[in-house]
């Protein structure tokens, strides 16, 4: 008897991706998607000083996709703004603001910038990088498994180091730039402890089985739930 193989599918997300700590103890990570399969748009995850993950997504479809892929316990849809220029990015996500001031490229950045995009961007060589990104960027992983049964790939193009923030959540500061540490548990990896700024292409692949309703992802949001906010 032949057994059959399900089909797989394979999402693409092109952009950057921030990650920073604040002093206060509150770790951020924006995702800044320039191409994706619900075109261009931004989310944020953060994980508070008494390990609340919160994640924060514009719509509900990229709240319900994100959710089933990473490990959060509260998830609220809300405008999520990102303004871009050469040296600054500045995010809006609901009771976040965020101004991250972007610096020189890295050692790291220098070596991923000299290499082709269209290698760096496969999957083959996440997998090839995987190990040594484990040695280079203690917590830092390039391929592993996601929510979901899926598999993810991190393929960075480049990276700056970030090199001052201001954030404030509802109003109030969470301090200067700090490193990321502990590292967030989004999921089977954290970004660099050195706050950075990285620009990356990020292939999810998964079971070809569409993710419907807001509370198909158990596990996920958790008892948080997926709920709009102003």
């Amino acid at each position: 008897m032949t057994r059959r193989r399900r089909a797989r599918s394979a999402d693409r997300f092109v952009g950057e991706i921030l990650g920073v700590g604040t002093g206060e103890g509150t770790r951020i990570v924006v995702g800044n998607w320039a191409r994706s399969p619900y075109g261009r748009f931004a989310d944020v995850m953060i994980e508070r000083a008494d390990g609340h993950r919160m994640l924060l997504a514009p719509t509900y479809p990229i709240a319900e996709y994100v959710a089933a892929t990473y490990g959060f316990d509260e998830v609220r849809v809300v405008p999520v703004v990102v303004d871009r220029s050469q040296r600054r990015l500045s995010a809006s996500a609901g009771p976040l603001t965020l101004d991250a001031r972007i610096g020189r490229r890295t050692s790291i950045g220098w070596s991923l910038h000299a290499l082709p995009q269209g290698i760096t961007g496969q999957t083959w060589f996440s997998r090839l990088c995987d190990p040594i990104a484990r040695i280079l960027l203690p917590g830092v992983r390039t391929h592993g498994t996601a929510g979901g049964g899926r598999h993810e790939f991190y393929g960075a193009h480049d990276v700056h180091a970030v090199t001052a923030l201001t954030a404030s959540w509802e109003g109030r500061t969470l301090g200067g730039l700090a490193q990321v540490e502990p590292p967030p548990r989004f999921g089977f990896g954290s970004t660099p402890r050195r706050p950075a700024l990285t620009r990356v292409t990020t292939t999810v692949v998964s079971a070809a089985t569409p993710v419907t309703g807001l509370q198909s992802h158990p596990g996920s949001a958790g008892d948080g739930a997926i709920r709009r906010r102003p």
